[in-house]
This record gives C-alpha cells, structure tokens and sequence, in this order.
C-alpha cells in the first residue's frame, strides 16, 4: 500500500481509494446526523459493511483513522465498530437461495474486483447454483451504511 500526504492530507492510492472514499462518506453522515441531533461529540458508530462489498477492511479502518485525526471536533476519541451483513442472492427461477461466500469460488480475481467495486456486477459473473439461471435477486448483504450513532448533547 502506497500512503502519500500532502498538506495535512494523507491519500490512499491505487486500489485503496475505494476504502478512503467510503470513510469519507461514513464520516460525513456521521458529522451531518449529529449536527442535526444537537450532539456535541460523537462517542460511537456502529457501521454495517455488506459481504458484497468486500471492503479491505485494513486500509477503510486506516483511513476512518486518517480522516478522524485530521478533523478532530465532534468525532475526537469516537470508536467505531462494524457488524458484517452476510450476503443473500436469490433465484427467481427456482427459488434456491445462496451467499456470495458460495459463488466466490467459482470467481477469478478480475471478476472478484469487479464485485468490490459494484456489487451489481454480481449480475454477470454469476449464475444459479441450482438451476444456472441468470436472473436472481441480491436480497442483502451489499452497501455501507450506519447502523447507530452514540454521543453527548
């Protein structure tokens, strides 16, 4: 991993900016949420990951870090925790029901890195375990998002 800092801004390069723009997003909702409750600080965010997303988490958690540090204010001293949600695929053929876990082994790195980057990509490189129909549905397990904030007014 390739870290550059230039003028109190550290950029994550290459493959990582994916990490680094998500962490900017969380942390912008997170200041936003907050400043409409009135919070002072933030004490904790409860951020949930969907398996599709395949995030690195190394390289999201450093730079929740990174940007954290260099803001300070209302997210100073904030712990940050992440519950996973595991993926659901569903056939509208046949009805059977898989994970992502299941179908990542039938995929090449090219086609895994399609997925981490959009996971409706998921659409092409796969197929029905069952039936091999194309047409099923991504019923969880793909986004970011916040699940809960805690802090002080």
């Amino acid at each position: 991993m390739l870290i550059v800092k230039l003028k109190h801004c550290s950029i994550l390069s290459g493959f990582y900016m994916h990490e680094w723009a998500l962490a900017e997003s969380i942390l912008t909702a997170a200041v936003e949420a907050a400043e409409k409750e009135k919070f002072k600080k933030i004490s904790e965010i409860v951020v949930e990951i969907g398996e599709l997303q395949q995030i690195a988490m190394d390289a999201f958690e450093f730079a929740l870090n990174e940007i954290i540090a260099e803001q300070a204010g209302i997210l100073e001293g904030v712990k940050i925790r992440f519950k996973t949600e595991e993926s659901n695929l569903v056939c509208n053929n046949c009805g059977h029901e898989w994970s992502f876990s299941d179908m990542k082994k039938k995929l090449n790195e090219d086609q895994g890195e399609s997925i981490h980057f959009i996971p409706e990509v998921a659409f092409v490189h796969s197929r029905c375990p069952k039936c091999n129909s194309p047409d099923f549905e991504i019923s969880k397990g793909r986004g970011v998002s916040i699940l809960s904030m805690k802090g002080e007014k």
